[in-house]
């Protein structure tokens, strides 16, 4: 294994990662609400997490990979009964969409990836332990909240100050805020937050039997309740937007260590992605700058070309996504794909079976040689672009086939599908007497003489070249 750090957010600095146990990493992302199509900011954050689970399994590292579906919240119910479909068709529909468009990018699959919806009853054993314990209580309605007051530890993470709130210029004691019931806070706020949300009529008939009635829990208790079922002691590093920051992660510390007694931390590494602005602005329909994988294919751009647009800035860093960005892109893995086709045709090997390899964990100690820059950038807070100019730089001193390995051992960690990209061809102008002879091939076809059409075409194939008919005409080729 090799040394591999990353920026957490717990102690605002590089960390080197060391697992709980031995050189398996437990690593818990938050993944996608099942509502809608997931936009390319989204994407960011999953792509670089995507980065990150395949550079610690280059280092050597086994990695559990956890990546949630929130399935039931305020938005998955209001959009499926607009659509006057049950949840479950409605969630399935979107984590299929989902799912194709984490194939398209190239994604590793988590090994697990569990649904809130399944998992009601770990949540609710949750919430009773935290009750049992003083840091949770229910409202007259039947909602179940965490008290933050409770737990003394509140805001480590995002360091929120203890017991405060801001909410525009002014500082409000938190005490004096009621309870947030939402799912997804509207405002900066350290009030007690909803583990159980008591059924309401707009949840139609989206409702679990509980100790305190029907109802849901609430969006912050999926997680915690899903990390400790599958990660049990095992939590090393938790992942997502810094969005989640607060509110989200900083609750999910707080129930969580509630839960176990406050002497067991709750995960120790934190890791965040930062936001993706699209012509210099937030993504809005609005604004009509709002994009889906769909939309960038629809322009003529590979999935692998939007990849590298999304990961080729550091993940710690907001980028800005346009147009340039598409073309830098194509024009950057153009360069990747003529290396490795040029340094896998010296060694005599094929890209699939060498990736298989680097998958499957071979190759790990092998030396970087001229690659060495590349990997040390990568594997020290996943400096991508660092990387990248590692790579290009190493590319020029022309290794040859003693590169296949080093090479495609970043392209791997890196999650470039080559296949996707597209090297066209410069344009040869076909000699005269070639010309001639795919004239009265066509001509042949038109009269429907299949015999001589298909004799001209082998004729064409021995001297180099095959034509490529339209339905007006035809346009030669050299093979």
């Amino acid at each position: 294994m090799t040394e591999v750090t990353f920026h957490n957010t717990l102690s605002r600095k590089a960390e080197p990662i060391v697992p709980t146990k031995g050189n398996v990493v437990g690593m818990y992302c938050c993944g996608p609400t099942v509502y809608a199509q997931a936009h390319i900011g989204n994407f960011r954050t999953f792509l670089n997490q995507d980065v990150m689970r395949r550079v610690l399994q280059v280092a050597g590292y086994k990695v559990i990979h956890v990546r949630n579906l929130t399935d039931v919240d305020d938005k998955t119910i209001a959009r499926s009964i607009e659509e006057g479909k049950p949840l479950t068709e409605f969630t399935e529909y979107w984590t299929d969409v989902f799912h194709k468009d984490c194939g398209r990018f190239n994604m590793l699959p988590p090994q697990i990836e569990p649904k809130a919806t399944a998992h009601i009853q770990e949540q609710i054993e949750m919430i009773e332990q935290l009750i049992e314990r003083g840091h949770a209580y229910a409202s007259e309605d039947g909602s179940v909240y965490f008290r933050v007051s409770s737990f003394e530890n509140y805001g480590k993470l995002s360091r929120i100050k203890e017991r405060q709130l801001l909410t525009d210029s002014e500082e409000v004691e938190a005490e004096e805020s009621g309870p947030v019931d939402s799912d997804e806070y509207t405002r900066d706020s350290a009030a007690d937050f909803v583990m159980w949300k008591s059924r309401k009529p707009t949840d139609g008939d989206v409702y679990w039997d509980s100790p305190w009635g029907e109802g849901r829990p609430g969006w912050h208790l999926e997680c915690s309740a899903m990390a400790m079922k599958y990660l049990g002691n095992n939590l090393d590093i938790h992942s997502g937007g810094v969005d989640l920051t607060f509110p989200h992660h900083e609750n999910e510390i707080a129930q969580s260590e509630c839960s176990c007694g406050q002497h067991k931390q709750f995960f120790k590494y934190w890791i965040h992605a930062a936001h993706l602005l699209v012509d210099n602005a937030k993504m809005s329909k609005s604004l009509n700058n709002f994009y889906t994988v769909d939309d960038i294919e629809a322009k003529g751009y590979a999935p692998v070309t939007l990849r590298y647009a999304l990961t080729s800035g550091h993940y710690r860093q907001t980028i800005n996504f346009n147009s340039d960005s598409l073309v830098a892109a194509q024009s950057a893995l153009v360069k990747l794909r003529k290396f490795s086709d040029e340094i896998l045709a010296e060694a005599g090997l094929k890209r699939a079976a060498v990736l298989k390899e680097i998958q499957k964990g071979k190759h790990l100690h092998d030396d970087w040689g001229p690659f060495a820059d590349a990997w040390n950038k990568l594997s020290h807070d996943m400096n991508i672009p660092g990387a990248l100019g590692g790579i290009f730089t190493a590319t020029k001193s022309k290794p040859g086939a003693a590169a296949v390995v080093p090479f495609h051992k970043l392209i791997f960690a890196l999650g470039y599908d080559l296949e996707q990209v597209v090297i066209e061809k410069p344009k040869v102008d076909a000699p005269e007497e070639i010309k001639a002879i795919a004239q009265k091939r066509w001509e042949a076809k038109q009269a429907k003489d299949w015999g001589a059409a298909d004799a001209l075409r082998d004729e064409l194939a021995a001297a180099g070249w095959k034509a490529l008919d339209r339905k007006d005409g035809f346009d030669l080729e050299q093979i």
